[in-house]
């Protein structure tokens, strides 16, 4: 029985900032496997690679050289338009900082990735609530991110990385804003997600406690990887 074929490879993926003297290297050939339905922390240290490579994983940013292969696709010869279509039909995104509207309610928020897919409003308020309940929101769909916690700001968030039914999702320090307690609820919210709904969860964190929660760890140092390992029960 042939082993199936990861969801995502980076081969060889240098990633440059700058030209000349100042140019700088962010990552310098990074080779990289994620699985479909695996959850994978990315660790290391501040300059080390981990954010440039979510950004090349989430079509954020290209690579200077090498390939990323996306369900055996070579995501780094889309064009721009190409990349903005897979990041919205198959990637969803949470970051620290929540990025939700202020003035928009928790659904409306939710519905934003629908709304630029454009799906009818019956669909978006449906798929919204949905989503909702989803991250442990029902009842709360019409409070605006002032009126909620800083834990039930980022399940908006994440509700809205998850309303369109993505095949990976990318969190970027997404407890990094939160306090022990709220954190730890929100890796046991993508834990969920990960085994139930069998969501691929890349997150980069340089929380240890919060990388325990990945069945995978890849730390980055000085823009390459420098070890990675599984969980013994993974």
């Amino acid at each position: 029985m042939t082993e199936a074929a990861p969801l995502i490879s980076l081969r060889q993926v240098v990633k440059t900032y700058g030209q000349g003297a100042t140019a700088f290297q962010a990552l310098h050939g990074v080779d990289l496997d994620i699985g479909q339905g695996e959850f994978v922390a990315i660790m290391g240290p501040s300059g080390s690679g981990k954010s440039t490579a979510l950004n090349i994983l989430g079509c954020l940013d290209g690579p200077s050289s090498g390939q990323y292969l996306f369900r055996d696709i070579r995501v780094d010869t889309l064009t721009r338009n190409q990349r903005a279509l897979l990041r919205r039909h198959y990637l969803g995104f949470v970051f620290q900082g929540f990025n939700l509207l202020s003035r928009t309610s928790a659904q409306e928020n939710v519905e934003l990735p629908l709304l630029y897919r454009g799906e009818a409003a019956a669909q978006r308020h449906q798929a919204s609530r949905r989503a909702l309940d989803q991250v442990g929101l029902a009842g709360w769909e019409h409070h605006t991110p002032a009126e909620l916690s800083g834990g039930q700001q980022q399940r908006v968030a994440i509700a809205r990385a998850i309303v369109t039914q993505p095949l990976v999702l990318l969190a970027d320090e997404p407890t990094g804003n939160l306090d022990s307690k709220r954190g730890h609820e929100i890796m046991d919210l993508l834990v969920s997600l990960n085994r139930e709904q069998g969501i691929t969860i890349i997150m980069v964190t340089h929380e240890p406690d919060m990388a325990n929660y990945a069945s995978r760890i890849v730390r980055f140092v000085d823009g390459d990887v420098d070890s990675d390992s599984r969980r013994a029960d993974s």
